[in-house]
């Protein structure tokens, strides 16, 4: 096998001396392929972000809900949240407790709030009428708030979660009619969480968003907890030496900020914090195969199997993914040029790279898309009636183990029901 391109994955180790090429021929292609060693390298982390004492690392498994991620995610030690009665569903089979999951929820319905109120899973809601479903649902039980600092942040417009323009949290505002709501159903307010978006690689506005947080903590005494959120950003541009988010300067800046909370709070209350990509985005990498190279107006397209029912983000955020170059043969390329890898999905924009100095790509060449662990198969679809594609795991002792098929042609038309 020709290794054409594969630093960033050379210097990981990711394949653990694993033939990529023989992966794809093995299990086919598009395939998302995990490393263990380096999911649980990034649980332990942030395990150790902060010295905090009393410190709880929740896991936003809308990054990747695989069960066998979970599991792995689980035997570290991490708990977890969960945005659907199907995440829920998901978690408990993996092992995690009902008191191990929180529910962070956003528009619910009755049934799915019931869902989670039935499971015993602890709630967040973040509207006025949501907080009022609840306490219809569950007079005197136990829930939190998700409030919107007024500071936001995030790589794209759509991954920013707070601020002016969001449809999350509740307002600071509104927080006299919170005490209402409270009172009204004798509900008792367990926490306060926050999610500002996603994706930054400085913690400036993580760290300004916490000041404001801390200042509507002080408002409600007795609180068991407060959420920070997630959002911590990993280096998508590797092979350009692009710097890892400074967690060690970040934790302790954190540090200072809940020691003095906690003087004037009274007491120790359980910091939170719910990361999903920074865990799971560096522990996988999908692997596609090149179908077709031609060129359009002197321009060269390599097109793939990787479409954006496989892999949306670049699609849908205009997300940026390195990508490694693998060849079944020793035949070297003659050397660099433009090219835009495409998929197979019949849409202008289904793009995968865009204009990218890449050594050459040929047909039967297989690509390694780097980074993909987060919102990757987490978002794929069935889109022009296409297979998602099967996930497969290299354990810690080098074994690789499938833990997810490929979808089968019956499973498209599973629930459908014929005139």
């Amino acid at each position: 096998m020709g290794k054409i391109l594969s630093d960033v994955t050379d210097r990981m180790n990711f394949f653990e001396g694993i033939d990529p090429v023989g992966l794809a021929e093995k299990y086919g292609t598009p395939l998302y392929v995990y490393n263990e060693r380096i999911l649980r390298t990034r649980c332990r982390d942030l395990k150790q972000f902060v010295t905090y004492p009393e410190f709880e690392v929740d896991y936003s498994s809308k990054a990747n809900c695989n069960l066998a991620f979970l599991q792995i995610v689980k035997s570290e030690g991490l708990k977890v949240d969960a945005v659907s009665m199907g995440e829920i569903y998901a978690q408990r089979l993996a092992g995690f407790e009902p008191e191990d999951i929180f529910f962070i929820c956003n528009n619910v319905s009755e049934e799915e709030m019931r869902y989670a109120i039935d499971e015993g899973v602890l709630i967040s809601v973040d509207s006025l009428a949501q907080l009022e479903l609840f306490g219809r649902l569950n007079p005197g039980g136990r829930a939190a708030i998700r409030v919107n600092p007024g500071i936001g942040a995030g790589h794209h417009e759509k991954v920013v979660t707070a601020g002016k323009k969001t449809k999350f949290g509740i307002s600071t505002d509104q927080l006299d009619q919170v005490r209402e709501v409270l009172e009204k159903y004798h509900l008792t307010l367990a926490g306060i969480n926050q999610h500002i978006g996603s994706l930054y690689m400085k913690g400036d506005e993580l760290l300004q968003s916490m000041d404001r947080l801390l200042e509507i903590v002080m408002e409600f005494p007795g609180l068991e907890f407060v959420d920070l959120g997630g959002g911590f950003g990993i280096p998508y541009h590797k092979e350009d030496g692009e710097e890892r988010l400074d967690l060690e300067t970040l934790g302790k800046a954190i540090d200072e900020k809940m020691k003095e909370f906690t003087k004037r709070y009274g007491r120790e209350i359980t910091l939170r914090i719910e990361p999903g990509r920074y865990i799971s985005a560096e522990s996988s990498v999908l692997l596609g195969r090149v179908h077709a190279v031609k060129y359009n107006s002197g321009h060269k397209y390599a097109g793939s199997d990787i479409g954006f029912s496989v892999l949306i983000r670049p699609a849908m955020y205009d997300s940026y993914h390195g990508v490694e170059i693998y060849r079944p043969g020793d035949e070297p390329s003659a050397g660099k040029e433009e090219v835009t890898i495409v998929g197979n999905i019949c849409e202008s924009g289904d793009i995968l790279a865009k204009n990218r100095l890449l050594p050459e790509i040929r047909q039967g060449d297989v690509l390694g898309i780097l980074d993909a662990g987060a919102y990757g198969q987490a978002m794929s679809s069935n889109y022009n009636n296409r297979l998602r594609p099967a996930e497969v795991l290299i354990r810690e002792n080098g074994e690789v183990v499938l833990i997810r098929e490929r979808d089968t042609l019956e499973d498209l038309v599973r629930h459908q029901i014929l005139l």
